[in-house]
Protein backbone atom coordinates (compact mmCIF):
# COMPACT_ATOMS: atom_id res chain seq x y z
CA UNK A 1 0.00 0.00 0.00
CA UNK A 2 1.30 3.41 -0.86
CA UNK A 3 2.07 5.61 2.16
CA UNK A 4 0.51 9.02 2.28
CA UNK A 5 2.88 11.89 2.70
CA UNK A 6 0.26 14.58 3.23
CA UNK A 7 -2.49 14.67 5.90
CA UNK A 8 -5.82 16.25 5.29
CA UNK A 9 -6.84 19.34 7.37
CA UNK A 10 -9.34 17.19 9.31
CA UNK A 11 -6.65 14.65 10.27
CA UNK A 12 -4.29 17.42 11.40
CA UNK A 13 -7.02 19.00 13.58
CA UNK A 14 -7.79 15.62 15.20
CA UNK A 15 -4.10 14.97 16.02
CA UNK A 16 -3.60 18.41 17.52
CA UNK A 17 -6.72 18.00 19.71
CA UNK A 18 -5.50 14.61 20.99
CA UNK A 19 -2.08 16.07 21.81
CA UNK A 20 -3.66 18.91 23.80
CA UNK A 21 -5.83 16.47 25.78
CA UNK A 22 -2.80 14.33 26.58
CA UNK A 23 -0.77 17.36 27.64
CA UNK A 24 -3.58 18.68 29.89
CA UNK A 25 -4.08 15.39 31.77
CA UNK A 26 -2.46 14.71 35.21
CA UNK A 27 0.00 11.92 35.57
CA UNK A 28 -0.40 9.62 38.58
CA UNK A 29 2.64 11.15 40.28
CA UNK A 30 1.32 14.69 39.82
CA UNK A 31 -2.04 13.67 41.27
CA UNK A 32 -0.38 12.11 44.31
CA UNK A 33 1.68 15.27 44.85
CA UNK A 34 -1.47 17.43 44.79
CA UNK A 35 -3.23 15.12 47.26
CA UNK A 36 -0.19 15.19 49.56
CA UNK A 37 -0.11 18.99 49.53
CA UNK A 38 -3.83 19.18 50.38
CA UNK A 39 -3.37 16.68 53.23
CA UNK A 40 -0.42 18.69 54.56
CA UNK A 41 -2.41 21.91 54.49
CA UNK A 42 -5.30 20.24 56.31
CA UNK A 43 -2.92 18.92 58.98
CA UNK A 44 -1.58 22.43 59.47
CA UNK A 45 -4.94 24.23 59.47
CA UNK A 46 -7.12 21.82 61.49
CA UNK A 47 -5.41 22.44 64.86
CA UNK A 48 -5.66 26.18 64.28
CA UNK A 49 -9.35 25.86 63.39
CA UNK A 50 -10.02 23.70 66.45
CA UNK A 51 -8.20 26.20 68.64
CA UNK A 52 -10.27 29.03 67.17
CA UNK A 53 -13.47 27.09 67.93
CA UNK A 54 -12.32 26.45 71.51
CA UNK A 55 -11.49 30.11 71.99
CA UNK A 56 -14.90 31.10 70.63
CA UNK A 57 -16.63 28.76 73.07
CA UNK A 58 -14.54 30.20 75.89
CA UNK A 59 -15.66 33.72 74.92
CA UNK A 60 -19.31 32.62 74.94
CA UNK A 61 -18.81 31.05 78.38
CA UNK A 62 -17.29 34.21 79.81
CA UNK A 63 -20.05 36.27 78.26
CA UNK A 64 -22.64 34.12 80.04
CA UNK A 65 -20.75 34.44 83.31
CA UNK A 66 -20.75 38.20 82.76
CA UNK A 67 -24.55 38.17 82.37
CA UNK A 68 -24.85 36.14 85.58
CA UNK A 69 -22.59 38.71 87.25
CA UNK A 70 -24.90 41.54 86.14
CA UNK A 71 -27.86 39.59 87.53
CA UNK A 72 -26.00 39.06 90.82
CA UNK A 73 -25.30 42.80 91.10
CA UNK A 74 -28.94 43.62 90.37
CA UNK A 75 -30.01 41.08 92.97
CA UNK A 76 -27.61 42.68 95.48
CA UNK A 77 -29.05 46.14 94.76
CA UNK A 78 -32.52 44.83 95.61
CA UNK A 79 -31.39 42.90 98.69
CA UNK A 80 -29.25 45.23 100.80
CA UNK A 81 -26.01 44.28 98.96
CA UNK A 82 -26.40 40.59 99.79
CA UNK A 83 -25.81 37.74 97.30
CA UNK A 84 -26.72 34.04 97.67
CA UNK A 85 -24.14 31.30 98.10
CA UNK A 86 -25.51 27.93 99.21
CA UNK A 87 -27.27 25.19 97.24
CA UNK A 88 -28.19 22.69 99.96
CA UNK A 89 -31.72 21.51 99.14
CA UNK A 90 -32.23 20.37 102.73
CA UNK A 91 -31.60 23.90 103.94
CA UNK A 92 -33.32 26.00 101.29
CA UNK A 93 -36.37 25.59 99.10
CA UNK A 94 -35.93 25.12 95.36
CA UNK A 95 -36.85 28.71 94.54
CA UNK A 96 -34.18 29.96 97.00
CA UNK A 97 -31.26 28.23 95.32
CA UNK A 98 -28.70 30.64 93.91
CA UNK A 99 -29.35 29.98 90.24
CA UNK A 100 -33.11 30.38 90.76
CA UNK A 101 -32.70 33.67 92.63
CA UNK A 102 -30.94 35.18 89.61
CA UNK A 103 -33.61 34.06 87.11
CA UNK A 104 -35.81 37.20 87.40
CA UNK A 105 -32.80 39.33 86.46
CA UNK A 106 -31.86 37.26 83.40
CA UNK A 107 -33.44 37.19 79.95
CA UNK A 108 -35.13 33.83 80.50
CA UNK A 109 -38.65 32.43 80.34
CA UNK A 110 -40.39 29.75 82.39
CA UNK A 111 -41.88 26.76 80.60
CA UNK A 112 -44.82 24.45 81.21
CA UNK A 113 -44.39 20.77 80.29
CA UNK A 114 -47.98 19.59 80.25
CA UNK A 115 -49.01 18.83 83.83
CA UNK A 116 -45.54 19.47 85.23
CA UNK A 117 -44.36 23.05 85.68
CA UNK A 118 -40.66 23.55 85.10
CA UNK A 119 -39.26 26.37 87.28
CA UNK A 120 -35.89 26.08 85.53
CA UNK A 121 -37.38 27.76 82.50
CA UNK A 122 -34.86 28.62 79.83
CA UNK A 123 -31.62 27.47 81.46
CA UNK A 124 -29.37 28.18 78.47
CA UNK A 125 -27.73 30.98 80.42
CA UNK A 126 -26.24 28.36 82.75
CA UNK A 127 -25.01 26.12 79.91
CA UNK A 128 -21.33 26.32 78.97
CA UNK A 129 -20.81 25.49 75.26
CA UNK A 130 -17.63 23.57 76.17
CA UNK A 131 -19.27 21.27 78.71
CA UNK A 132 -18.89 17.71 77.34
CA UNK A 133 -22.43 16.52 78.08
CA UNK A 134 -24.84 18.84 76.27
CA UNK A 135 -27.73 17.72 78.52
CA UNK A 136 -26.13 19.43 81.52
CA UNK A 137 -28.30 22.45 82.41
CA UNK A 138 -26.12 23.74 85.26
CA UNK A 139 -22.52 24.07 84.10
CA UNK A 140 -21.33 26.35 86.91
CA UNK A 141 -20.66 26.06 90.65
CA UNK A 142 -20.80 28.78 93.32
CA UNK A 143 -18.50 29.77 96.17
CA UNK A 144 -20.06 28.49 99.38
CA UNK A 145 -16.81 28.41 101.36
CA UNK A 146 -16.42 30.19 104.68
CA UNK A 147 -13.16 30.77 106.61
CA UNK A 148 -12.40 31.91 110.14
CA UNK A 149 -9.54 34.16 109.06
CA UNK A 150 -6.59 34.57 106.74
CA UNK A 151 -4.70 31.71 108.42
CA UNK A 152 -7.60 29.28 108.01
CA UNK A 153 -7.00 27.13 104.93
CA UNK A 154 -9.57 24.44 105.62
CA UNK A 155 -12.80 26.38 105.93
CA UNK A 156 -16.33 25.04 106.12
CA UNK A 157 -19.65 25.27 104.35
CA UNK A 158 -21.26 28.69 104.69
CA UNK A 159 -24.75 28.88 106.13
CA UNK A 160 -27.00 28.33 103.09
CA UNK A 161 -29.70 30.63 104.48
CA UNK A 162 -27.19 33.38 105.20
CA UNK A 163 -26.08 35.25 102.06
CA UNK A 164 -22.83 37.16 101.79
CA UNK A 165 -23.13 40.89 102.44
CA UNK A 166 -20.70 42.40 99.96
CA UNK A 167 -20.07 45.60 101.91
CA UNK A 168 -18.51 43.56 104.72
CA UNK A 169 -15.73 42.12 102.55
CA UNK A 170 -12.60 43.44 100.88
CA UNK A 171 -10.76 42.39 97.74
CA UNK A 172 -13.93 41.28 95.93
CA UNK A 173 -12.02 41.50 92.64
CA UNK A 174 -9.64 38.76 93.82
CA UNK A 175 -12.24 36.28 95.05
CA UNK A 176 -14.03 33.84 92.73
CA UNK A 177 -17.81 33.72 93.04
CA UNK A 178 -18.82 31.28 90.28
CA UNK A 179 -16.71 28.95 88.10
CA UNK A 180 -16.90 26.12 85.56
CA UNK A 181 -18.46 22.91 86.83
CA UNK A 182 -16.35 19.75 86.47
CA UNK A 183 -17.51 16.91 84.21
CA UNK A 184 -17.09 13.31 85.29
CA UNK A 185 -18.99 10.20 86.35
CA UNK A 186 -19.08 11.50 89.95
CA UNK A 187 -20.80 14.73 88.84
CA UNK A 188 -24.55 14.52 88.34
CA UNK A 189 -26.19 15.66 85.10
CA UNK A 190 -28.92 18.17 85.99
CA UNK A 191 -31.67 18.39 83.40
CA UNK A 192 -34.52 19.82 85.48
CA UNK A 193 -35.42 20.92 88.98
CA UNK A 194 -35.55 17.97 91.34
CA UNK A 195 -32.66 16.11 89.71
CA UNK A 196 -29.99 14.91 92.09
CA UNK A 197 -26.93 17.11 92.05
CA UNK A 198 -28.45 20.58 92.38
CA UNK A 199 -27.32 20.56 96.02
CA UNK A 200 -23.74 19.86 94.94
CA UNK A 201 -23.32 22.87 92.66
CA UNK A 202 -21.12 24.70 95.15
CA UNK A 203 -17.55 24.86 96.48
CA UNK A 204 -16.98 24.33 100.20
CA UNK A 205 -14.01 21.97 100.60
CA UNK A 206 -10.39 21.67 99.45
CA UNK A 207 -11.30 18.42 97.65
CA UNK A 208 -13.54 20.44 95.31
CA UNK A 209 -10.58 22.33 93.83
CA UNK A 210 -8.99 21.53 90.43
CA UNK A 211 -5.87 20.17 92.15
CA UNK A 212 -7.94 17.49 93.91
CA UNK A 213 -7.67 13.91 92.62
CA UNK A 214 -10.91 12.84 94.31
CA UNK A 215 -13.13 11.47 91.51
CA UNK A 216 -15.32 8.89 93.27
CA UNK A 217 -17.17 10.48 96.16
CA UNK A 218 -19.99 12.74 94.94
CA UNK A 219 -19.82 14.89 98.07
CA UNK A 220 -16.04 15.34 98.14
CA UNK A 221 -15.19 14.84 94.47
CA UNK A 222 -13.63 17.60 92.38
CA UNK A 223 -16.22 20.21 91.40
CA UNK A 224 -14.19 22.85 89.56
CA UNK A 225 -13.19 21.99 86.01
CA UNK A 226 -9.49 21.33 85.57
CA UNK A 227 -9.20 21.97 81.84
CA UNK A 228 -12.51 23.29 80.52
CA UNK A 229 -11.04 26.11 78.45
CA UNK A 230 -7.50 25.35 77.40
CA UNK A 231 -5.37 24.77 80.48
CA UNK A 232 -7.79 26.27 82.96
CA UNK A 233 -11.35 27.33 83.68
CA UNK A 234 -13.43 30.49 83.47
CA UNK A 235 -14.58 32.32 86.58
CA UNK A 236 -16.83 35.16 87.71
CA UNK A 237 -15.47 37.24 90.59
CA UNK A 238 -17.49 38.87 93.36
CA UNK A 239 -16.98 42.33 91.85
CA UNK A 240 -18.64 41.18 88.59
CA UNK A 241 -15.66 40.83 86.26
CA UNK A 242 -14.77 37.54 84.56
CA UNK A 243 -11.42 35.89 83.88
CA UNK A 244 -9.57 32.73 82.98
CA UNK A 245 -7.85 30.83 85.79
CA UNK A 246 -4.79 28.81 84.78
CA UNK A 247 -4.35 25.20 85.89
CA UNK A 248 -1.00 24.66 84.17
CA UNK A 249 1.37 22.16 85.68
CA UNK A 250 1.17 18.61 86.93
CA UNK A 251 -0.55 19.77 90.13
CA UNK A 252 -3.22 21.77 88.22
CA UNK A 253 -2.54 24.90 90.28
CA UNK A 254 -1.21 27.15 87.54
CA UNK A 255 1.97 27.85 89.45
CA UNK A 256 0.15 28.68 92.69
CA UNK A 257 0.85 27.09 96.06
CA UNK A 258 -1.87 25.13 97.83
CA UNK A 259 -2.64 28.13 100.06
CA UNK A 260 -2.68 30.55 97.12
CA UNK A 261 -5.17 28.31 95.31
CA UNK A 262 -7.47 28.38 98.35
CA UNK A 263 -7.08 32.16 98.63
CA UNK A 264 -8.79 32.51 95.25
CA UNK A 265 -11.99 31.44 97.00
CA UNK A 266 -11.54 33.19 100.34
CA UNK A 267 -13.61 36.28 101.16
CA UNK A 268 -11.64 38.79 103.25
CA UNK A 269 -13.26 40.97 105.89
Amino acid sequence: MEKRGVFSPLEIKFCNSADRRFAAAFTLIELLVVISIIALLMAILMPALNMAKQQARGIVCRSKLGEIGVAANMYADDNDQEVPRGTNIAAVSNDRMWFMLFMPYLAVTKRDFGQRYDPFGDMNIYRCPSYPNKEQALCYVINNWEFEGKNDFEGKSANEDKPAKLTLYRHLSRTIYIADNEAGPWRKIIREMGDRGTGEADIQHVSHLPSSDEEVNAALGRRIARRRHGKGYNALYFDGHTGHVSTKGADYRGGLSAHEEINLWKLWK
